[in-house]
């Protein structure tokens, strides 16, 4: 009888243990490509490029270059909208307004609110950094008031029936009237000034902040000039946030920057939170035009300002950039708003010291 030598026994053996090895893996990889192989193509949103690259230092300069401007007047339109309800779904949208608004550094502000065609007075406001003034001139005289109060100060929300309500309110007209009264009352001129006129990013030994850089991608609803309703894109951006010391060793977020990378490095939005790390701003930036009769500042031609604790969102567009005076100089009373109408006044720091008092 024919008998195997050892090698011989070796090699037939490992001959079969090389015919099992590649069954096996043929089976796997039948299982494998039923498993994983493609069954249908599913539509996403694109991701839109190219992305331009930056450093921290760059994109700093891009903030500073903002916070040049010392001062801003120009023809503006104005959209609000009251999002206290919004737990329910629900939000209250005003029509467009004509505005004209001169902002100064450090913190000033003078707004004059205008219905569109018949260029009625609606509102005015100011602030010269400290306290704030609101004229609601808005509809029937039993609605108007005189609303003061501090910057830096947090107040309850007012409604119509706070200080002079008069009437009963029951017809259309007159429930529209109180809740536009209300929405105005509420509006606070120095959240414009910090979203318009942007802090300038300091050196670490003049402010005491450090900075990270990081990247991200969002999806979000296409706003190209021939995107399609309900277009969805991916869009890359760069986040800047400023940290400040925040005891136990650790640091708070104070502000975080956006910067849209597509085609260029732009400043998208800016954050701000307070110092339990809650949002109090959300500004969202616009694509920059031409401003001044030289144009050759580039800024945003429109500003969307969201506070979120506050319950109101407002839309700025300035009507023609290129007509926008930059960098003049104006005296400090325009920024000091006075009650030449004789409204009934809410002074907020006195009613709000009243209250703690009967506590």
């Amino acid at each position: 009888m024919f008998e195997l030598t050892p090698l011989r026994q070796k090699n037939s053996v490992s001959r079969a243990a090389l015919a099992a090895l590649l069954a096996t893996s043929l089976f796997v990889m039948s299982g494998c490509a039923s498993l994983f192989g493609v069954k249908q193509t599913v539509s996403v949103p694109p991701r839109l490029g190219p992305l331009s690259e930056a450093t921290m230092a760059e994109l700093i300069a891009e903030v500073n270059r903002i916070a040049t401007v010392r001062s801003i007047r120009g023809k503006v339109d104005i959209e609000f909208q009251d999002t206290s309800f919004a737990e329910n779904g629900l939000t209250e949208k005003y029509r467009t307004a004509d505005g004209t608004v001169i902002l100064q550094r450090p913190n000033q502000i003078n707004l004059r609110i205008q219905a569109p065609l018949i260029a009625t007075n609606i509102a005015e406001m100011t602030s010269d950094g400290q306290q704030f003034r609101v004229a609601v001139l808005q509809g029937d005289e039993k609605y108007r008031r005189f609303v003061r109060g501090t910057n830096n100060a947090v107040y309850p929300k007012l409604t119509v029936e706070d200080g002079q309500s008069g009437g009963s309110g029951k017809n259309k007209k007159g429930m529209n009237d109180k809740r536009t009264v209300s929405a105005l009352s509420n509006l606070r001129p120095q959240h414009l000034t910090e979203a318009l006129l942007v802090r300038p990013i300091q050196s670490r030994d003049e402010s005491g902040y450090v900075y990270a850089q990081s990247e991200f991608y969002q999806e979000e609803a296409d706003k190209g000039p021939r995107a399609k309703k309900g277009n969805r894109v991916v869009r890359g951006y760069y986040l800047l946030d400023e940290l400040a010391p925040g005891g136990a060793g650790g640091v708070r977020l104070m502000r975080r920057f956006w910067f849209d990378r597509v085609g260029g490095i732009r400043l998208a939005r800016m954050q701000t939170y307070d110092t339990k790390g809650s949002l109090t701003t959300d500004v969202e930036y616009g694509e920059q035009k031409s401003f001044g009769e030289d144009g050759r500042l580039k800024l945003p031609g429109q500003v969307e300002l969201t506070r979120p604790q506050d319950g109101y969102k407002l839309r700025l567009s300035y009507q023609a950039p290129e007509a926008v005076i930059i960098d003049r100089q104006y005296d400090a009373d325009i920024f000091l708003l006075e009650n030449k109408w004789q409204l009934p006044e809410v002074d907020l720091d006195k009613r709000q010291s009243g209250n703690i008092s009967q506590h």
